[in-house]
């Protein structure tokens, strides 16, 4: 089992901490990547496996996949051990509507903040722009822990065991934090749900390279990561 991944790719190390849940082995290989020109120019055998040209790519016996969520309910099929979706059909349906929220709601409210971790653009107005757009989004993710917060209600997982919905909004939270997002005060039930999966292994290690790469890779963000 091979997997392409990307060292600030949230959906990559998404798949990562997922194979190494389930305890699967297999080959990474780490696309490069730059903040001036992102995954440009694009890696040849991730552009000849998908028609998107984006990580992550998993290939398993011949069979090529791509977009984590279909990764990851393959592997959920595939290596049953350690199942990361629930097992009744009503539980399932919440656990992905969990992962839809974080991949493609959440993570909106991400992008105007990722120009904090790429070097300053020279035009003033332009730097003013983004972080108004910035700060508008932080209020937005801090909706969404309010959300999140409420949905846990004193439970340690969003679903009763460990699954890929944790897995998916652990990574939303993380990029926030890194890109100097709103902390999770005032949050408690959600702060000590991510101080819990930090401490996983798969978690723990998924954070602390993406932590390594951004001191390689990333301009500093000013503002310092808030967990607190």
């Amino acid at each position: 089992m091979t997997l392409y991944s990307g060292p600030l790719s949230l959906f990559a190390r998404k798949v990562e901490i997922a194979l190494r849940e389930k305890g699967l082995s297999f080959e990474r290989i780490m696309v490069p990547f730059n903040q001036t020109t992102g995954y440009d120019p694009k890696h040849p055998e991730v552009t000849a496996l998908n028609p998107k040209g984006q990580v992550p790519v998993l290939t398993d016996c011949g069979l090529v996949l791509y977009d984590s969520t279909v990764i990851i309910d393959y592997l959920d099929e595939a290596y049953p051990e350690v199942p990361l979706y629930p097992a009744s059909p009503g539980d399932r349906a919440r656990c992905r509507l969990d992962e839809l929220y974080a991949d493609e709601i959440m993570f909106n409210a991400l992008r105007p903040l990722m120009h904090r971790t790429s070097p300053p653009s020279s035009d003033q107005t332009r730097r003013m722009a983004q972080e108004a757009d910035a700060m508008i989004a932080e209020a937005t993710l801090s909706r969404h822990y309010a959300v999140l917060d409420e949905r846990l209600a004193g439970r340690e997982f969003f679903s009763q065991n460990l699954s890929v919905a944790d897995i998916a909004l652990f990574m939303d939270v993380l990029f926030s934090l890194r890109l100097g997002g709103p902390s999770l005060t005032g949050f408690d039930g959600l702060a000590a749900w991510f101080a819990r999966l930090s401490q996983r292994p798969a978690f723990a290690l998924a954070a602390a390279e993406i932590a390594e790469a951004d001191r390689r890779l990333s301009f500093p963000v000013k503002r310092a990561l808030k967990t607190a």
